[in-house]
């Protein structure tokens, strides 16, 4: 039994049995793959995939039970290779941040360029998905450290740690009858915000769920005609009079958005918690540790183990 039979074998479950894709990503041929899974196949006894012809259709019970064991084998694998290197090269290596867009553009430059400054020998990857996707990276072992509001929190095999809370708020053009109304001392509401037509996240992005549950509750249905994936974009399509935009309050800088004004919308919807995530069992490295606190210096290196060490659901004190 060796590394890349077993690689082979998670590989081409992630690829969806595809071995022409499985040689591609394992840089090797299709006829090598075959034979690593053929010869761990012999070796343990059993037939790990369903097969039509030449073709993998699917896992057999037996795989479906030995599935699990190889991920934790390659994991494990991997932990050992990261502990090595910890003492071998100290302070050198390769950090792989996922984050959602609104995390990547907003909160995580400064964290970024501070551990650049102190790590200068580490190799940063920065990858931006959707928050299932970020998840995905995590628990495929692409990426080491994922950042994001939604989705995270989700997963068993993933330690989701709170980092920041923040809130929603409206942006419209100025000279904007709810511009004009927030000058003049009016506090906004959802029912006077549902008369008009909103543009705000996906589903499934930047707090989206809570702005839904409060008109949900308020028993209102507004006319939401754009959703996008990031910030900017639903500011761009607010100046251009499309109408009324709902994000992330660190998304709006007087500065930047000087076409713009800002409602604060606070008291309308949920507050949001950002989280950083690492996948459960992973060893991770000193920079690893040292990226996490300068991101979110309440969470120290102690928490994050002791957090490490518990069970998904158990409440540690970080």
């Amino acid at each position: 039994m060796n590394l890349q039979q077993l690689r082979s074998v998670r590989e081409a479950v992630r690829q969806g049995f595809n071995l022409t894709t499985v040689a591609a990503t394992l840089h090797t041929s299709q006829p090598g793959v075959s034979r690593q899974i053929r010869e761990l196949e012999d070796e343990l006894g059993i037939e790990i995939f369903v097969r039509a012809g030449k073709r993998l259709t699917g896992l057999t019970p037996p795989g479906e039970t030995v599935l699990p064991i190889v991920e934790r084998l390659l994991q494990e694998a991997g932990n050992l290779q990261r502990a090595g290197a910890d003492f071998a090269r100290s302070g050198e290596g390769a950090l792989t941040i996922a984050a959602t867009h609104s995390q990547a553009r907003y909160a995580l430059p400064g964290a970024v360029r501070d551990f650049r400054i102190n790590h200068p020998q580490v190799k940063l990857h920065l990858h931006q998905g959707t928050p299932q996707q970020v998840a995905q990276m995590l628990l495929n072992g692409e990426a080491d450290v994922g950042v994001a509001t939604e989705a995270l929190a989700q997963y068993d095999a993933l330690l989701a740690l709170p980092c920041y809370r923040w809130t929603h708020t409206v942006v419209v053009p100025p000279g904007h009858p709810l511009a004009d109304e927030a000058a003049a001392g009016q506090a906004l509401s959802l029912q006077r915000l549902g008369q008009f037509p909103l543009i705000t996240y996906e589903a499934g992005y930047t707090g989206r769920s809570h702005i839904d549950e409060a008109f949900g509750k308020a028993g209102l249905s507004p006319e939401i005609v754009l959703v996008a994936m990031d910030a900017d974009v639903i500011k761009t399509y607010v100046e251009l009079g499309l109408g009324v935009g709902i994000v992330a309050a660190i998304a709006f800088d007087d500065e930047r958005d000087r076409h713009l004004r800002a409602i604060d919308a606070r008291h309308l919807f949920a507050a949001n918690m950002t989280r950083l995530a690492v996948r459960r069992g992973n060893y991770l490295r000193d920079f690893v540790y040292d990226f996490i606190t300068t991101f979110a210096p309440p969470l120290t290196r102690d928490g994050v183990q002791r957090a490490l060490q518990a069970g998904p659901g158990d409440d540690v004190a970080l």
